[in-house]
């Protein structure tokens, strides 16, 4: 993201390419280091493991990827991401907007409900026929494909959404950059991201060095969800010195809390909310 030089960057441990449990001295598997930048405090993992194809990766049928209820639309979803992106927007008739890695097309559906001219990419063959089979996405309006593959206008588009998609892509900032491209001036970019600024992991790595195992919980690059990485909002600061953007807003959301007992989460819940230790990083990208 900022183009520092990964020799000097900190190690913090290594990854199982499965769960690696409470014990995980009583597993065993192939693990890959994971590393933080020291300068925009990006973790990622090094090396990066890479499919053969992406459909190893997500040509898995939905019903093994998400929950069961996740197949349902709701009204509601994606509503507060859309009014913020209607407060930044310059314009508000006749808006574009375009949802990279749609999976099953709720935001699509929700974007168009709100009155844009939506399109979508999504490189899952089996989410994108779901998409269209059971939420009546058009299908000449979801592209199946990588984004470093498909190709837009410049200029296109006025609102773009990463949604839970940057740390699944290879390459971040190119992923930016390309999509800034088909970015009308004044445009908006949605990204939501996993914070490296988590309380969490940081929690449970320090357990796992009390277990004596060098281990980490940050990232998932060899299992499900397959995280590449994780950002901080200075990872976004320091990439917009390099591409003609400007953080237009941003916001952190606490999620969900694992491995702790539930008599506690109201107390972690509280402490991360105060201090921007959530899970989940949303930022909005002005294009300059």
């Amino acid at each position: 993201m900022c183009g520092d030089e990964t020799s000097g960057h900190k190690v913090l441990g290594q990854r199982m390419n499965k769960s690696q449990g409470l014990n995980p001295k009583a597993n065993s598997g192939i693990t890959t280091s994971v590393l933080q930048c020291t300068n925009c405090k990006l973790i990622y993992s090094n090396p990066q493991p890479i499919p053969f194809d992406i459909q190893d990766h997500y040509g898995v049928p939905p019903e093994a990827y998400w929950k069961e209820e996740y197949f349902t639309h709701h009204p509601e979803y994606f509503a507060s991401e859309i009014a913020i992106a209607k407060r930044l927007l310059p314009e508000q008739q006749g808006l574009k907007a375009l949802d990279i890695g749609a999976g099953l097309g709720k935001c699509m559906l929700s974007l168009q409900n709100a009155g844009f001219d939506v399109w979508g990419l999504e490189p899952s063959i089996p989410f994108r026929e779901k998409a269209i089979d059971k939420m009546g996405i058009r299908a000449e309006r979801l592209s199946q494909g990588m984004m470093e593959e498909l190709d837009y206008p410049a200029s296109f588009f006025d609102f773009i959404t990463f949604g839970a998609v940057l740390e699944h892509l290879y390459q971040p900032a190119a992923s930016i950059e390309r999509a800034l491209g088909w970015l009308k001036p004044g445009g908006i970019i949605q990204i939501e991201v996993p914070s490296s600024e988590h309380f969490m992991p940081s929690l449970l790595n320090f357990y796992y060095r009390l277990k004596g195992t060098n281990y980490v919980t940050n990232l998932s690059p060899m299992h499900e969800p397959f995280h590449l990485y994780e950002f901080s909002l200075r990872s976004f600061q320091e990439l917009a010195k390099k591409l003609p953007f400007e953080i237009a807003f941003h916001e952190y959301h606490v999620c969900d809390i694992f491995h702790i007992p539930k008599v506690l989460h109201p107390l972690f819940s509280w402490y991360m909310a105060k201090t921007n230790k959530g899970m989940q990083l949303s930022v909005w990208l002005r294009k300059k």
